[in-house]
This record gives C-alpha cells, sequence and structure tokens, in this order.
C-alpha cells in the first residue's frame, strides 16, 4: 500500500518541521519548505508570496525564536502526490523581541516529488479558541 508508506513519509515530515522550528534549524527548514511557498496568516491575514525566504531569514537572522511547540492534534491526509496537515498547538517566543504565545491552528499543504519527499507548498495560520 504506498499511500500508508506516504502517509507515514508526511507524518514524519511534520515532525521534523516543528522540531526544525524549535530548534531554528534553517538547513531542515530549507528541505522542507518549496521555494513557491505562500503563507497566509498573522500579523494581517494577508496572502504572502515569496515566504520561503522570510521564514529563512527569520530563523537564521533569530528575528523569531520559537521557546516552546506543543502539538495537541494533528490530522493527515493523502491524495495522490498531495498531503495536507491540520495542526491544532501551543506555540511560545519571541518575534522582534518581543514574547508572543497562544494556541494556533495550522493547515498546510504538502507536495511529494522523488527529489524532494515531502515539501511544503502553502500555509495557513490562525488563532485557535
Amino acid at each position: 500500500m504506498p499511500d500508508r508508506t506516504l502517509i507515514d513519509e508526511l507524518h514524519e515530515a511534520e515532525r521534523r518541521l516543528q522540531a526544525a522550528q524549535l530548534a531554528g534549524d534553517v538547513e531542515e527548514l530549507d528541505r522542507l519548505l518549496d521555494e513557491r511557498l505562500v503563507f497566509t496568516g498573522p500579523p494581517d491575514g494577508r496572502c504572502h508570496p515569496a515566504a520561503k525566504e522570510l521564514d529563512l531569514h527569520n530563523h537564521r537572522s533569530r528575528t523569531q525564536v520559537m521557546t516552546k511547540l506543543i502539538q495537541e492534534d494533528l490530522t493527515v491526509l493523502v491524495a495522490g502526490s498531495t498531503g495536507v496537515t491540520c495542526f491544532l498547538g501551543t506555540l511560545e517566543g519571541t518575534y522582534a523581541g518581543q514574547p508572543f504565545a497562544g494556541r494556533m491552528s495550522y493547515t498546510r499543504t504538502w507536495i511529494h516529488t522523488d527529489e524532494h519527499g515531502w515539501r511544503i507548498l502553502a500555509a495557513h495560520a490562525g488563532p485557535a479558541s
């Protein structure tokens, strides 16, 4: 069952993403984020193209530092070479020296290729109640 393998691999990719975010591991984030990544969410709710470079810059420069990332729930769906993860959890850290903390919900759209495995193409984030 190849789909089961892809589901397992997507679970692992999500775990790697969370660990890289928490550690500020720019090399791992670079492997997991597609060059075409778009992000919709805080602070302004708009769609941000070229989000990969901004995300990598924020981690590399330590503009964004994650100190806590606790997954409460994760839903994983795979259809062919497309995957979706729905993350619910608590995040804490600093952004530009200002502390932040909150319960967040993320929906990530992943694409799978033989060359790169799973990579995030699009992400949406918002506060969770």
